[in-house]
């Protein structure tokens, strides 16, 4: 059945066509917003997996003929995804997962293929809407719509889902995703702005007042107050419960019939749970306290075994995979009986405590900034490196008008070993960039990245038992302040979890990897003393009530505070590596002594740059110095040496009187006369008509380079002297 439904919400226009392309599919839709193009398709097998978990897969595609490109490089088609891509399949992911039934085993796999891009438009935002209606229409048993929404504040005023060109002049990145009874997704950054400020850039009395100021951009920092952010979620929500009512409410007449399909039973065997709880509930327990110190399960799977070896789980045919499975579930509600029960948690802290913090910076000589950052059994190794302007990252995206550049970058790493897994490393997966773009996200609102600079963070995860991505952002702020970069504020980062049984909730400040299993919610929040710079949430469970989000915040920024403190008094014992510290310091001298600096045929500024090891670049007409070297006190020493030749008072001439004799010896010759070199280290010019009182042809037939002569001084006028011959008292070579 061909279908065609038109939106017009949150200041999106949204035309959906179905039934007209990709018909095999289970489900597809031809989205049209402006000159946006998508085409949105959802397949699934008919054999279930055998794996206890949801097998989705989600694809997300940008054609270079969207844009009306041809892809760069020498393969001229396109390749593997690049970070937006990867990202924006994250998201849809994120916010598609918790709709599937429980017990769905079944293969699925969504694709969003963008098929002509509108550079105003929004493609993370119309992705989500696209992947969310082909699901909805197709005969996979989900009926809820999912619907995206972007809010930006420009010039201090909300503004839902604005023209991508307008984005760039708001100060807030939120994106949520929810459905018309439940929010199921938040992603949050703030936006740090710039401001224009005049400052003096010489103290040269003798220069040019015009170039003795520049106008010079500077960033400012952004963090929202909990309280702000908490209230324009809530206005989002509203939005979006409006959006997703609509599309149900529209899209359930092209929706398929829902297939019969088998979801694999979650009953519990009532038997073999009961066994469990009266046998061996203390060894779960001491599971439980071993598995808060490890994200690995291997003590549940040795407990199961010895169950399944037991008389009576022989006699009962109990096999070891519904033994584990009980037993897991066993250890889940302990875990969450105790956390609402008894407000107590698996590693012994209440529930606001946060795991005892060691940090050490610089412990890597050679690298530039580096910060070991140990929170409980989770541990960051996050390395600084400081570079040029030519080591930024190039990318490009699908709508812009050419290639542009990132010149702060933030790299995450989680090698197998960290969770004590005998794997090799692989290339870095989905998490890995999600978890590095939300680290610098963070980061980024307090980071001023000189223009001429760029940053580089990597952080390699050694040790990982629940939050390590807020590991990197603390890691990452110091090993920053390890290479001696300025920064507006310090930022710290914490997740947070949720266990809500019933009426009865508990909110979980720094949970570890038992907790995010377990539990109802991850939440990541990062900032500042002043407020949240990035956020990321997930909800396992139905909607968040308000009251708990807000809460959650709060409880949020009291551990963000204490963090923080501890941070602090790191900052306080780090001692900088100058020796190995990359730098650039840029003087302003008076142009006129731009030619000492160069000196004669460069000599120099030669001599400078092999002295220091420094390079240096000059701009001649404000004069300007810029030095750059891989050692600021080398640098540091470099500028001072330029001063003190820009400020050596100019020597004042030597006064010769008119018709006075002096001895001299020929220092130059030229087509038109010769230097002589006199007394006091002046120069004074031999004109050719005044080396013989007949014709002179050739001014090396009288006089030549290094000859003593005897001249009479005709005239001074400051430090040009004009002489004529006498005599030549001794021949160079004679």
């Amino acid at each position: 059945m061909k279908c065609r439904f038109e939106f017009e919400m949150n200041n999106l226009d949204e035309i959906y066509e179905i039934g007209e392309v990709a018909r095999q599919a289970n489900g597809s839709v031809w989205l049209k917003s402006g000159k946006t193009v998508m085409l949105a398709t959802v397949v699934m097998d008919d054999e279930p997996v055998e794996e206890d978990f949801l097998p989705l897969t989600v694809q997300y595609i940008e054609k270079s003929y969207a844009a009306g490109k041809i892809p760069g490089g020498f393969v001229k088609r396109e390749q593997k995804p690049g970070d937006f891509e990867t990202l924006t399949a994250r998201v849809i992911d994120r916010a598609l997962r918790p709709l599937f039934p429980k017990g769905f085993m079944y293969p699925v796999v969504i694709t969003v293929m963008v098929l002509s891009a509108d550079p105003s438009s929004d493609l993370q935002v119309l992705a989500l809407d696209a992947a969310s209606a082909a699901l909805f229409i197709s005969d996979i048993p989900v009926r809820k719509a999912v619907a995206g929404l972007r809010v930006a504040k420009i010039d201090g005023e909300l503004v839902f889902n604005p023209p991508y060109d307008k984005f760039a002049q708001s100060t807030l990145d939120l994106y949520l995703a929810g459905t018309k009874d439940e929010l199921l997704m938040i992603e949050m950054a703030a936006i740090g702005s710039y401001k224009t400020e005049v400052i003096p850039t010489t103290v040269d009395p003798f220069m040019d007042p015009t170039l003795a100021e520049e106008v010079i951009m500077i960033k400012e920092p952004n963090a929202m107050r909990e309280e702000e952010l908490a209230e324009i979620i809530a206005k989002g929500k509203e939005q979006i419960q409006v959006a997703a009512a609509e599309y149900e409410k529209y899209f359930i007449e092209a929706a398929k019939l829902h297939k019969e399909l088998e979801l694999r039973s979650e009953q519990i065997d009532k038997d073999l749970w009961t066994y469990i709880d009266e046998l061996y509930k203390e060894e779960i327990e001491q599971a439980i306290q071993a598995l808060a110190k490890s994200e690995r399960n291997e003590l549940l799977k040795k407990i199961a075994k010895k169950i399944a070896q037991d008389e009576v789980a022989i006699e009962q045919g109990w096999d070891i995979d519904l033994i584990y499975k009980v037993v897991d579930q066993y250890k889940r509600m302990l875990v969450r009986r105790m956390i609402v029960e008894k407000g107590r948690r698996a590693d012994g802290r209440g529930l606001k405590d946060v795991r005892p913090i060691t940090i050490k910076t610089n412990l890597l000589p050679s690298a530039h900034g580096s910060c070991l950052f140990t929170r409980g059994e989770t541990q960051a190794l996050v390395v600084c490196t400081i570079g040029e302007k030519s080591d930024a990252q190039m990318f490009e995206l699908l709508t812009g008008k050419g290639p542009q550049y990132e010149h702060f970058m933030v790299h995450y790493n989680f090698p197998p070993f960290s969770v004590g897994e005998a794997k090799p490393i692989g290339a870095p997966g989905r998490r890995e960039l999600g978890h590095g773009n939300l680290a610098r996200r963070a980061l980024e609102p307090v980071v001023d990245v000189p223009e001429d600079k760029t940053y580089r963070l990597v952080s390699e995860i050694l040790e990982s038992n629940g939050s390590s991505s807020m590991a990197t952002v603390c890691g990452g702020a110091l090993a920053m302040r390890a290479a001696d970069i300025e920064l507006a504020d310090l930022v710290a980062g914490v997740a947070m979890g949720l266990v809500l049984e019933k009426e009865k909730y508990a909110i979980l400040t720094d949970i570890i990897g038992l907790e995010d299993h377990d539990g109802d919610m991850d939440f990541k929040v990062a900032g500042t003393h002043d407020g949240v710079t990035a956020m990321q949430m997930d909800i396992k469970l139905g909607g968040l009530p308000h009251e708990i989000l807000k809460e959650a915040l709060m409880q949020a920024r009291e551990a963000r505070l204490h963090i923080l403190s501890i941070m602090e008094e790191a900052e306080k014992e780090i001692e900088i590596n100058e020796e190995n510290l990359p730098t650039t310091h840029t003087i302003t001298i008076n142009p006129s002594k731009i030619a000492e600096i160069i000196g004669q045929a460069g000599k120099t500024i030669k001599e400078i740059i092999e002295k220091f090891e420094v390079s240096i670049d000059i701009d001649r007409e404000k004069g300007k110095v810029r030095v750059t070297g891989r050692s600021k006190p080398k640098v540091t020493a470099a500028c001072d040496f330029i001063q003190e030749i820009a400020n050596k008072p100019e020597p004042k001439p030597v006064q010769f009187q008119e018709g006075e004799i002096l001895k001299g010896r020929v220092k130059r010759t030229t087509n038109f006369g010769a230097f002589v070199e006199l007394p006091g280290g002046v120069d004074g010019l031999l004109h050719i008509s005044k080396l013989s009182r007949g014709r002179v042809e050739r001014v090396e037939d009288v006089v030549q380079e290094g000859d003593e002569v005897e001249v009479e001084v005709l005239s001074q006028r400051g430090h040009k002297i004009e002489l004529a011959l006498r005599q030549v008292l001794k021949k160079k070579n004679g």
